[in-house]
């Protein structure tokens, strides 16, 4: 019954992406799998704001952080969502990408959804220090103040409330946004990590857009 009521409320191959879960990485992870699964299917008629929460809370809660390295043994490797979770571990992108798929799968418009690059300051707002940073942002509306879904913390606040982070560019599925475009200034074919993540994805059993 519950696998019924899971693909019921989902367009995803649960079936297809547990098989190649198992295939990759054995049993291990299939309980991360399981409990991601059953929250898609329990958020899926929540209100936006829950979704959002839930989800953020969820991939922060149980993904560790960690860098390509580490977890790839590359310098810059972008997860699918499945990578994520037969790893247990990502890093920013992967926190992004993952809560990305997840919201767009739970309903989410991807026109309210961007991936943004960010320079972070280490530290703090008055840090001299910063790095390269990604973080998901959420569009009520096109020219709403975008609220940020960050690894770094827990809780979701508007960007004026994020003060250590300052945009550089943002994408989705429909392109790359530059400054405080609301409408795609090029196509997100320009980047290249993204085309090969979604060949990956689809070769996992993802119908992705």
């Amino acid at each position: 019954m519950l696998s019924f009521v899971l693909h019921a409320a989902s367009s995803l191959d649960f079936d297809r992406l547990q098989k190649s879960l198992v295939q990759r990485w054995g049993q291990t992870p299939v309980r991360l799998f399981t409990d991601w699964q059953t929250l898609m299917n329990e958020a899926h008629n929540a209100p936006e704001a829950d979704k959002l929460k839930r989800i953020n809370d969820f991939i922060n809660r149980r993904i560790q952080f960690s860098d390509d390295p580490t977890i790839w043994n590359a310098p810059d490797y972008w997860a699918t969502p499945l990578e994520t979770i037969g790893k247990g571990a990502g890093d920013c992108e992967d926190f992004a990408i993952i809560k990305y798929f997840s919201l767009k799968e739970l309903g989410v418009a991807k026109e309210k959804l961007r991936l943004t690059y960010v320079k972070a300051k280490i530290g703090g707002a008055t840090s001299n220090v910063s790095q390269a940073h990604m973080v998901l942002t959420y569009y009520s509306s096109a020219d709403a103040e975008p609220l940020v879904l960050d690894n770094l913390l827990n809780d979701i606040r508007p960007a004026s409330r994020r003060p250590d982070l300052t945009p550089v560019f943002s994408f989705n599925s429909d392109g790359i946004f530059t400054g405080a475009a609301a409408q795609p200034t090029g196509p997100v074919d320009k980047l290249s990590r993204w085309k090969d993540l979604i060949s990956k994805m689809k070769t996992e059993g993802y119908e992705t857009d």
